[in-house]
């Protein structure tokens, strides 16, 4: 059994080209041992992977609105949520990565969840996470990333 304790760190996010190096550094600057961390982002094909590691950022700056102006007339909306977890164990520092994809919406729908939630819908539905948080939950990226992590310690 693996007990985990939150730990509210402050620590200097790097300015990256992806979400592992933002991750990895992550690692290396806060202090200390047997730790994970995580960060994710939304990355939209038709914008060359943008807002990517930025998604928090843009978010704040821009919102959903902003995303849909910026994709308005585009035809190929394919999106993937991508989420990257870091663990660092007795100075062993492992990756694990978790996505799942859909496409953007033409408007927000929803109520529930967060962020980009409103406007993104998984392959193979037709309903925003906004709409469905049950939907969110089972395919959600962090789970993805958190049930390999979930594993490795099973393993060890």
């Amino acid at each position: 059994m693996v007990k985990l304790h939150w730990r509210q760190e402050g620590y200097r996010e790097v300015q990256a080209e992806t979400l592992e190096e933002v991750v990895r550094e992550a690692l290396r600057e806060i202090p200390g041992d047997n730790f994970f961390i995580e960060d994710a982002g939304l990355f939209v094909s038709a914008l060359n992977g943008f807002p990517g590691v930025y998604s928090a950022y843009v978010f704040k700056k821009i919102g959903n609105e902003g995303i849909l102006k910026l994709l308005k007339g585009e035809e190929n909306r394919e999106a993937v949520f991508r989420s990257v977890v870091g663990l660092k164990l007795s100075g062993e520092v492992r990756l694990f990565t978790g996505e799942v994809r859909g496409r953007i919406a033409s408007e927000p729908k929803g109520s529930a969840g967060f962020g980009y939630d409103p406007i993104f819908i998984p392959s193979g539905y037709s309903t925003t996470f906004a709409e469905a948080p049950e939907l969110k939950q089972e395919l959600s990226h962090r789970r993805r990333a958190l049930e390999k992590l979930a594993a490795h310690l099973s393993r060890l």
